[in-house]
């Protein structure tokens, strides 16, 4: 028999080596902890990708979750998503091959999870789920369902004045003690929605179960999902947590369901990303916020929405803290531009007792015309007119400087006073629904 020519020989061995690859140990990459600054881990021998996950080992044999937020030259920039105590030089850092993902599933309904969607409710293990990645890809306007029905929100100023469409989104605009959190509670009782997904991102941590317990209660919560990251939480996991309560309504909404998704706050999300960007070297741009922050902001929007034909929608409510009542605040104004309309509550009304304490004035919802009629919009126009111009003329109606036949529409509008503040007006425990709304507005115009 001749003797194996030397090129078959050395293909033959290839092969089996590749056969035998899987088999073989993997050499497990890792680096090491440089410098800590702040809230910013610096570290060296590491090649990975933003976002992803990160187990740095500490003196006492714990190990700690962080995320690859940023990198310069052979250093990347990690961010804790833990308390970092005994934290030390040279610590080993150990990348776990896979960018940050959620598991998902229906068994999340009536739990409250954390940023990293484990239970803190005392509950049982989650069930693995399926994986869904903390960063969505964007999905193609083109393909996007048009928004073509109404969203009954049991709110009767808003469903009547600002009627909102399923797969909007919108704002809601507030200085602090104004009752935003009773709107929203209120809102979550009554909203007509399959699954409702709460995202509480560093808001005090005495209302997470305050909302669970008052705002959703036993009936509300079994169809809902609580994500909570108080105000004690590192930045990063208060980013995470609007995230994953996104992603969550994201799966929701692929499996065919109408999904209503509350942010609060829009504003903490975006303080925590200025925490972020500005611990790892970006300059500011407006007010101490970083171009990249607004960036986010718009991303984390456009997520929600309709999604494609055959799928469900996300109708999205964003909370927008409006600190010292400032209407040009920058995250305010950059939401503003990117929502579907807002919502503004006004400190005036709330302090004279009046509940909810919506500005009719500087409210506005900009899918209204494609999902009512024209005569309900007209109505809403008309009350609009009517509210508006006794609120400005009310100083001088009150000291009696004002002119009976002046102003046919303020002479309207004394008359009808009493009527158009009692129709703004609803308890905590009461509901209007679409319906009702509207024939109590025609009610008012009579």
């Amino acid at each position: 028999m001749a003797e194996m020519p030397v090129m078959q020989k050395i293909s033959r061995h290839y092969q089996q080596v590749l056969a035998d690859m899987p088999r073989m140990p993997h050499a497990i990459v890792s680096g090491k902890i440089t410098r800590i600054t702040g809230m910013k881990i610096e570290a060296t021998g590491l090649a990975v990708p933003l976002n992803t996950v990160c187990l740095v080992s500490l003196e006492d044999d714990r190990t700690v979750r962080t995320e690859v937020v940023g990198f310069s030259g052979d250093t990347t920039y990690l961010m804790a998503a833990e308390n970092v105590q005994g934290l030390h030089p040279g610590a080993r850092v150990q990348p776990m091959g896979r960018r940050v993902a959620i598991a998902v599933g229906m068994d999340r309904l009536g739990r409250v999870l954390d940023a990293m969607g484990q239970p803190i409710d005392g509950g049982a293990p989650l069930l693995a789920g399926e994986i869904y990645p903390l960063v969505a890809r964007p999905i193609n306007p083109m393909v996007r369902t048009r928004i073509s029905a109404p969203l009954d929100v049991g709110i009767r100023a808003i469903n009547a004045l600002f009627t909102i469409a399923r797969g909007q989104r919108m704002g809601i605009f507030a200085g602090s003690g104004v009752g935003k959190s009773v709107l929203l509670g209120m809102m979550t009782r009554a909203t007509s929605a399959d699954i409702v997904v709460v995202g509480l991102v560093g808001e005090r941590g005495r209302e997470v179960r305050e909302f669970i317990e008052e705002s959703l209660g036993n009936v509300g919560r079994a169809r809902a999902v609580v994500v909570a990251a108080p105000a004690d939480t590192l930045p990063l996991m208060r980013v995470n947590s609007a995230m994953l309560a996104t992603t969550l309504a994201e799966y929701y909404r692929d499996q065919g369901m109408s999904v209503l998704l509350i942010i609060d706050s829009l504003t903490r999300y975006a303080h925590a990303l200025r925490e972020i960007a500005l611990s790892i070297g970006e300059m500011p741009a407006t007010r101490g916020f970083t171009p990249s922050v607004f960036a986010r902001l718009s991303r984390l929007i456009e997520r929600s929405g309709n999604g494609v034909q055959g799928s469900g929608s996300i109708t999205a409510f964003y909370t927008v803290l409006m600190e010292g009542d400032d209407h040009t605040d920058p995250i305010a104004d950059h939401a503003r531009s990117v929502l579907d309309g807002h919502i503004m509550l006004s400190r005036a009304l709330a302090d004279s007792g009046h509940y909810p304490a919506i500005d009719v004035e500087h409210s506005i919802s900009r899918t209204m015309q494609a999902v009512v009629t024209e005569e309900h919009l007209q109505m809403a126009t008309r009350f609009r007119r009517l509210f508006g111009a006794y609120q400005q003329n009310r100083e001088m109606i009150n000291i009696g400087m004002y002119q009976s036949g002046a102003d046919p529409i303020v002479d309207e509008a004394i008359i009808r006073r009493e009527r158009l503040f009692a129709f703004l007006g609803q308890g905590m425990a009461e509901q209007s629904n679409l319906t009702d709304s509207v024939a109590a507005l025609k009610h008012v115009l009579e």
